[in-house]
């Protein structure tokens, strides 16, 4: 992939890559990409008539195109689980694995059908448990695994006493852990990738600040209007200096998809906020805490459960 906005992919011609928040936005654009690139894409999704629009625009623009959706909700460990179950049934490896569908910000502090706070079931323990289910056909694969984090992520930290946050509930700080969580799990996966010779390569990402519906009006949230500071980020990424949501697609696809990645790397915006996709040069404070990586990656199997935390038996 050629390190500027006019990025390209190399030829995927043969392979499959999951794209998880693909129906709109960012994973929208993920996804569209990858097709173009000649990729397989499976998007799986949460509410199946938005997904299979979403397919149907990929499929318009791109003649051609290879795209298809499987039920998905990620927080739900009991849909993680189906998933799964039907993908191993498959048996198809998974050469791309994008995890990229995300929730920020709910009015008031919810659980997901688990009893997990909505932030950390969803953007964390949701794709860890989807990643550990399908680790076999990752394997196979030797897939390229990337994980969207957040410029939220940039401080903050892991609250271990209180992981689902059920007192003093703060609704970003428990957004950032989610994302933090996000860094640490992909560093994690690919330092026991290497250490065990998985064949996986795991690398994450963030897109910077841009227009998405991350911060819309979502009444499946109980939020029947837009976040305030929706509006500015629109009229910065109008003036070029925030980004927009094709922009903040670019540096996860680099990561998914540069020849040179080399596993345990972070992309994101060169200016933060912005602009085409760089390498970043060192993560964030909260992310170089790679002593909290097994730590965390013990606690995520604990509340995921024993189904998915039995798949370890494969990385043997």
């Amino acid at each position: 992939m050629a390190r500027n906005d006019e990025h390209s992919i190399t030829d995927l011609a043969g392979t499959l890559a999951v794209v998880t928040g693909a129906s709109d936005g960012i994973g929208h654009v993920i996804a569209t990409e990858l097709a173009r690139a000649g990729a397989e894409v499976l998007m799986p999704v949460r509410t199946p008539a938005k997904g299979e629009a979403a397919a149907a625009r990929i499929r318009r623009t791109t003649p051609g195109a290879r795209v298809f959706t499987r039920a998905l909700d990620l927080s739900s460990l009991a849909s993680v689980a189906a998933l799964v179950e039907t993908l191993t049934a498959e048996g198809r490896a998974i050469d791309i694995l994008v995890n990229n569908a995300g929730v920020m910000r709910p009015p008031s502090r919810q659980v997901t059908e688990d009893g997990h706070e909505l932030q950390l079931g969803t953007n964390h323990l949701g794709h860890f448990a989807l990643t550990l289910g399908l680790l076999p056909l990752l394997r196979r694969g030797r897939a390229r695994v990337t994980h969207q984090t957040s410029i939220a992520a940039r401080r903050g930290r892991i609250n271990w006493g209180d992981l689902n946050w059920e007192t003093g509930y703060d609704v970003m700080a428990a957004y950032s852990q989610s994302k933090i969580a996000v860094g640490l799990f992909a560093r994690e996966l690919d330092a026991r990738s290497k250490a065990d010779g998985w064949g996986i390569t795991s690398n994450y990402a963030h897109p910077g600040v841009s227009p998405t519906n991350l911060l819309a009006a979502q009444p499946g949230l109980g939020r029947e209007r837009e976040v305030g500071g929706r509006r500015a980020i629109r009229l910065l990424s109008r003036w070029g200096i925030a980004g927009t949501v094709r922009s903040a697609a670019l540096p996860a696809l680099m990561a998914a998809t540069d020849p040179s990645a080399r596993g345990d790397e972070f992309y994101g915006p060169r200016r933060t906020i912005g602009g085409p996709p760089v390498l970043q040069r060192t993560p964030w404070p909260p992310l170089q805490r790679t002593d909290e990586g097994p730590r965390l990656w013990e606690e995520s199997e604990r509340l995921v459960g024993a189904r998915f935390a039995a798949r370890q038996s494969w990385s043997s």
